[in-house]
Parts: structure tokens; sequence; C-alpha cells
């Protein structure tokens, strides 16, 4: 249960971030309702996602490293924005980083 919230936590903040860039700075009533619902949503589900025992450090790790991973290739597919090979590195590392922060965190 634990790791299904952290999977919707990342899911709404990914589409409230993508959402941020849709709203034209935040002029765009439609979509910046989706910003503030989806980055509401995303909070209260990484809040419940602490409560069940997940550690704080590894939860926040996964979730901004996901989350960043993740806009960075929506925006070079979706949105006209470019995917260099420094920037699918820099996207390499940080993965690389979550799951040493993941694997650091077992016992």
């Amino acid at each position: 249960m634990t790791w299904l919230l952290l999977a919707a936590a990342i899911a709404t903040e990914v589409l409230a971030t993508s959402a941020l860039k849709l709203s034209d700075g935040l002029a765009h009533k439609g979509w910046t309702a989706v910003v503030v619902l989806g980055y509401l949503a995303s909070f209260t589900l990484l809040a419940q996602a602490l409560k069940l025992k997940l550690e704080v450090g590894i939860a926040y790790a996964i979730w901004s490293g996901v989350g960043t991973a993740a806009i960075a290739l929506i925006g070079a597919a979706f949105l006209g924005e470019t995917l260099t090979l420094a920037k699918a590195g820099g996207i390499a590392l940080i993965i690389a980083g979550v799951v040493v922060l993941n694997l650091s965190g077992a016992h």
C-alpha cells in the first residue's frame, strides 16, 4: 500500500508540473486548477505514504527523482523541449542516485 501511495503521489506531481507549463503562468484557469489540485493530491498522498513508515529520505528521493526524470522526458516528448545527451546523462544520474539511496536504506 505504501508504494502505491508513493506512485500515486509521483503521478499527480508529474501531472501538476506538466499542467504548470500549460497554464501560461497560471493565466489559464483550467490548467491552473489542475496544478493546484495535482499538487494538493501529491502532497497528501506523499504524507500518507510517510505515515505508513516509509523513510522520509527514501520517499522524497524517489518522489523528486522519478518526478524530475519523468518531467524531463515529458518535456522532450510532448512539450517541444530538447533532450540532449547531457540531459539524458543527468536523468541517468538521478535514477542511479535514487537506487543507491534506496539500497542503502535496506538493512
